[in-house]
């Protein structure tokens, strides 16, 4: 399909809201998907901050927008806006995309089929295991609630800046999962090397060390690492973050953000459109394009 044929009146249009957007590949991902399935789609972008959230919804829904994706910092104040939550959606209490179906939004979170994806080729090894999860974040929550209901993991730490708020997401999912097992702590890299250090998983939920924040990090101190972990960081820009690229000359077996981001995207395509995503030909797009 030539791209301009996209743009008359059956044209279906999809977004992404959040603030800033600018970051955001997936405008890249889906008008690429839309092509190669042959769909009068559009994917556009639209900066919206938490203050006019509201409006927005109002506005979109008002335009027959087919549905968007949601990012930082949205996620998780879009839930009060929404018709519906899925069950996934409602125990995290945080949203990244929404279906408008005449008017009536549903709310889903899709960044789940992405974590799940990533870690389902160790389940075995997080068997029993002890977690680390830096940040408190929408996307925190969706990887708390991924690694208890598919994984049998043993005790989650969840490390952040601001330590009440790991508090309070502490005590929300032992209240929303009866899962007991979680430990909190503010995040002081010398402090943390021996609880990073046992952890079979660490997972950066945060954005630190994204585009253009190259050069952070979580922790510069080698010795937070070691052969026998397996080190997950959300961030796909860059693909190689300064946080996977310390891990890895530790011996530790290192995931990038990437086929999260792929695979939440086509959960999202699905809803949406009723089709498959072809993965692997984005995949390779993404991860080339990502590399330049």
């Amino acid at each position: 399909m030539q791209l301009y044929n996209k743009f008359n009146h059956s044209t279906k249009i999809i977004g992404v809201i959040g603030h800033p957007i600018k970051h955001s590949f997936s405008p890249l991902m889906h008008n690429l998907s839309f092509e190669l399935a042959n769909l009068d789609y559009v994917y556009l972008p639209f900066d919206v901050p938490a203050s006019a959230l509201k409006d927005a919804i109002k506005g979109m829904t008002a335009l027959g927008i087919e549905g968007f994706n949601v990012t930082i910092p949205l996620k998780e104040k879009i839930t009060e806006h929404l018709t519906d939550l899925s069950e996934e959606a409602g125990v995290i209490g945080a949203v990244n995309t929404v279906v408008n179906d005449s008017g009536v939004l549903h709310g889903y979170n899709t960044d789940v089929n992405g974590i799940k994806a990533t870690l389902d080729p160790f389940k075995d090894d997080l068997t029993d295991s002890e977690v680390t999860i830096i940040g408190s974040g929408g996307a925190a929550r969706s990887v708390i609630y991924s690694l208890i209901r598919y994984f049998k993991i043993g005790r989650i730490n969840i490390v952040n800046r601001t330590e009440q708020k790991a508090e309070s997401l502490k005590d929300y999912f032992s209240a929303k999962m009866l899962f007991d097992q979680i430990k909190t702590y503010g995040l002081v890299p010398p402090d943390l090397v021996e609880k990073f250090g046992r952890s079979k998983l660490i997972v950066n939920s945060s954005a630190i060390g994204m585009v253009p924040d190259i050069d952070d990090t979580a922790t510069s101190i080698e010795k937070s690492f070691n052969e026998n972990q397996i080190i997950f960081d959300v961030v796909y820009n860059p693909v190689q973050t300064k946080f996977l690229t310390l891990a890895e000359s530790r011996g530790a077996t290192v995931l990038n953000g990437l086929k999260m981001f792929v695979e939440q995207g086509a959960k999202s395509f699905e809803l949406w459109t009723g089709e498959k995503m072809q993965k692997e030909k984005i995949y390779s797009t993404l991860e080339s394009y990502l590399k330049k």
